[in-house]
């Protein structure tokens, strides 16, 4: 089968993982930059054109979209499932997991456990501290709406600290949102991997000292961990609710049970594979080759 992989850089970690057990399994696989797909949308015949030439007999597609290339991204990605070519993380999922203040309602409304938050559009000076104060005030933590890999995410320790950020952001026209910050986390969140409504791998992600991210990417250590029973059904059920085949779902352990922080429609697979051992590349494969024939609706 031919298989494209939609990605803007063949070296990334993720990227060569997905190639070599594609290619492990007896695939053919193409890279395929996204951002330089052209887009030919034509009654009764939509297409696509790469480096000149049209792309016609891909059977299905991997997406891996970064982040500041979500709009063109899942354009691309829509326009794949208008030739009736499967793709694994559908477009309409992954702008749905993209916008985060949308997945969290999504999330709560289906009754999954995420930190309380606030988002306020513009609020004036002496609103300020009660948007803090809703979420039970400080230390909480403050995001960008638009922020990956822990850029853009602040713990503010006291309610000074936190009013100086909320005003930082304002006046930067930044979109944000205010989150109770969960103390007994320690600094530690949970990376749950799901394909196909399955979890095939897990770690606990530990912040280094003097550091509340635990993102690796930002020197935090992994290392295997066991699920509760909440845990999985709360990562499993997360993806579902977003329409996501293949996610990340990162939980925080809470005293009130697991909470869930986002849920990532592109994640990595080099913290993962490292921490677990496993193939989560040929997992995905194989997720692609059970669903070879499946024809996506217009």
């Amino acid at each position: 089968m031919k298989i494209a992989i939609l990605s803007r850089n063949k070296n990334l970690y993720s990227t060569r993982r997905l190639i070599e057990a594609g290619e492990k399994r007896g695939h053919e696989i193409v890279l395929l930059d996204h951002m330089k797909c052209v887009l030919v949308i034509e009654q009764g015949r939509p297409h696509i054109y790469f480096n000149g030439r049209e792309v016609n007999d891909v059977k299905a597609v991997i997406p891996r979209i970064g982040a500041s290339a979500t709009f063109y991204g899942s354009a691309v990605v829509r326009q794949f499932e208008m030739m009736k070519i499967f793709t694994a993380v559908e477009s309409q999922a992954l702008v749905r997991s993209r916008d985060k203040l949308r997945s969290l309602q999504i999330l709560a409304r289906a009754g999954i456990g995420i930190p309380k938050t606030a988002f306020a559009s513009s609020p004036k000076d002496r609103d300020i501290d009660s948007v803090i104060e809703n979420i039970g005030g400080a230390p909480c933590v403050v995001k960008l709406l638009e922020g990956t890999q822990g850029i853009g995410v602040i713990l503010a320790e006291n309610q000074k600290a936190a009013k100086s950020v909320v005003e930082a952001f304002l006046k930067l026209e930044a979109n944000m949102l205010v989150q109770e910050y969960i103390k007994e986390a320690g600094g530690a969140d949970i990376r749950v991997f799901v394909v196909d409504g399955q979890i095939v791998g897990s770690m606990k992600r530990q912040a280094r000292d003097g550091e509340f991210r635990s993102n690796l990417h930002r020197g935090g250590i992994a290392s295997v961990i066991r699920l509760t029973d909440e845990e999985r059904a709360t990562a499993i059920k997360s993806a579902k609710k977003l329409g996501l085949a293949i996610a990340g779902v990162d939980l925080l352990q809470s005293s009130r049970g697991p909470l869930v922080m986002e849920v990532n429609s592109s994640p990595g697979l080099e913290g993962i594979e490292g921490a677990t051992g496993i193939d989560i590349a040929g997992k995905i494969i194989e997720y692609v080759e059970r669903n070879e024939f499946t024809k996506p609706g217009e």
